[in-house]
């Protein structure tokens, strides 16, 4: 049944690929039984370059009857995964090796680079029969050459951790994404206590953002949270996937 006044949720799953098919089949088919039957998945086409999604004959089944269900796949980096360089400056080994534990693909790539990655993502996509939108940066990091590089490639959009960019039209949407750091104690802790105040404060918004990694599962205090924000979202609102949002948004309001 339709909610009055309804407002969007976008659940995205990250980090889909042939290491971690099975948490995230466990994760669909949870979000379902919660109501949640239209998600982003943000595939990586070779995970840190040990599986190619062109050689899991498994995985590109399960994605295809994911988009033929409603869900939407987007191209995730290509390997999620940076190499150190020398000399880097404390703002870059602060943000690519302790924020994101050197998984920052697109973070300083010119636009050269970041449009070859991008267009041998969507060669893998179409391989296995699928065709991608959207393309979301590992841990949302994205250089501006590299945004270039989407924009002239015809890539539809692309989200930021604090927001959604339309790149085709050239228009930015604020929406700050609740998302989990489970790498250590301390994180899982913190993470627990800022997710609960930002659903809070973004109670009042039309459109909230929850992004999932496969790793949540294994933290239980971590998925139980999870789960309960989306199921209280629920309560007022409609499960969207990205390019769903991107396209009503260029289409003009949403009437309420």
């Amino acid at each position: 049944m339709a909610k009055s006044n309804p407002r969007d949720l976008i659940v995205s799953l990250h980090d889909v690929s042939p290491q971690t098919r099975e948490g995230c089949t466990r994760i669909i088919d949870e979000l379902a039984a919660l109501g949640v039957r239209r998600t982003s998945l943000l595939v990586i086409p070779d995970h840190h370059g040990r599986g190619n999604i062109r050689d899991d004959p498994a995985l590109g089944r399960w994605l295809r009857e994911c988009a033929q269900a409603g869900h939407e796949t987007v191209v995730h980096g290509h390997t999620h995964q940076r190499t150190r360089r020398e000399g880097e400056g404390v703002v870059a080994r602060m943000t690519t090796r302790h924020y994101t534990a050197d998984e920052g693909e697109f973070y300083d790539l010119d636009q050269a680079q970041a449009r070859d990655l991008y267009f041998r993502g969507c060669d893998d996509f179409r391989a296995i029969g699928l065709t991608p939108s959207g393309f979301i940066a590992p841990a949302w990091l994205l250089s501006a050459p590299a945004e270039a590089a989407l924009r002239e490639g015809g890539c539809e959009y692309t989200t930021r951790l604090g927001g959604i960019v339309d790149l085709q039209r050239g228009t930015r949407q604020a929406s700050q994404s609740l998302v989990w750091s489970v790498r250590s104690a301390w994180r899982r802790q913190t993470s627990l206590v800022w997710n609960a105040a930002l659903f809070r404060h973004l109670a009042h918004r039309v459109l909230l953002r929850i992004s999932i990694h496969p790793v949540d599962l294994l933290h239980a205090a971590i998925w139980a949270q999870v789960r309960a924000l989306i199921a209280e979202a629920l309560r007022d609102r409609e499960p969207a996937t990205y390019g769903e949002w991107v396209r009503r948004a260029a289409a003009g309001p949403r009437n309420a």
